[in-house]
């Protein structure tokens, strides 16, 4: 019986040991880059912006990687103040156009007070700017009210602010008129109002897929987020439209990657959604020649004894 006992243990020990492996071979967010002509190590973090800073903690190695680096890059520098004055003036629309032509009464009035309860403020005071960033206000109005978004203690701006205190150079992956493009324009104007009015109608479905996406961020899930949105029942805010010029610029990414993992020494730092799955970053990478594999593995050795 003691024997008995004993084995079971020894196995359900075993088991476990294996179990916390796994979990930890799953749960990727840091990645390290290397071959293909690299002169050094880079770094790769998957970001959310929903997830505070302190999570960095839990980050195996993620300072110390970042302590090895000498640039930080990201999708769009916002450190850059004349871009991003460039890009207020992009989210203007042409005075030819009013908001007014492309919805009913009754939806235009509608829309008006829910921006005018959760924002403070009216389509008297916004109808002056484009639907797309209309509904990325109200988005993140909602992700404050429910998920306690917080934008200063946000961990996906954190590398690249503190680079900017350290004069570390800080790279964006697209130009300005790249962003431009995917932020208000890569949507015709109609959808874009469509967008804005089912987003409002409709705001528990938002709460509830970022609510979806970032409990796997957390859990280092990266291949299904992609599949989430890739998959027939997608119902998060990235359409499949949109994710296929996702995955499009992955391919220009890799090309303009290519010179700072040469050189090495590049921490980037990018939104999750973009890097797993077979068209993600990580895989684009992969078939570009580089060793892609994650910076904080670690290895279990089970020592046998003789009972």
């Amino acid at each position: 019986m003691f024997l008995r006992t004993h084995i079971y243990h020894k196995y359900l020990f075993i088991g476990l040991l294996c179990f916390l492996y796994c979990s930890t071979a799953n749960a990727q967010l840091l990645y390290e880059i290397s071959g293909n002509g690299a002169r050094q190590k880079s770094y790769l973090l998957a970001t959310n912006r929903l997830v505070p800073m302190q999570f960095l903690d839990t980050i195996p190695n993620v300072f110390k990687c970042f302590g090895k680096c000498n640039k930080v890059i990201t999708e769009f520098a916002m450190q850059d103040y004349e871009a991003i004055a460039a890009l207020r003036k992009a989210a203007l629309l042409p005075d030819s156009v009013k908001l007014t032509n492309f919805y009913s009464e009754s939806d235009y009035e509608y829309i008006d007070n829910t921006l005018r309860i959760n924002l403070g403020l009216g389509l008297d005071k916004l109808c002056r700017m484009k639907p797309s960033y209309l509904t990325e206000m109200f988005r993140t109005e909602l992700m404050k009210q429910w998920l306690h978004y917080d934008e200063q203690s946000s961990m996906e701006s954190f590398f690249e602010s503190v680079a900017a205190e350290r004069d570390i150079p800080v790279i964006g992956l697209d130009n300005i008129g790249e962003t431009m493009y995917m932020l208000f324009d890569r949507e015709p104007f109609h959808w874009q109002c469509q967008e804005l009015l089912k987003v409002i109608q409709y705001p528990e479905n938002e709460v509830k897929q970022e609510r979806t996406l970032k409990a796997m961020y957390l859990d280092g899930r990266l291949t299904d987020m992609a599949y989430q949105v890739e998959g027939p029942d997608n119902t998060t805010s990235i359409s499949f439209s949109d994710y296929k010029v996702y995955c499009s610029r992955n391919e220009q990414w890799v090309k303009r990657l290519r010179p700072y993992l040469t050189e090495g020494g590049a921490f980037i730092t990018l939104n999750a959604i973009y890097l797993g799955g077979e068209k993600g970053l990580l895989e684009q990478l992969r078939k570009a020649g580089y060793r892609v594999r994650p910076a904080n593995r670690r290895k279990l050795e089970i020592k046998s004894t003789n009972q």
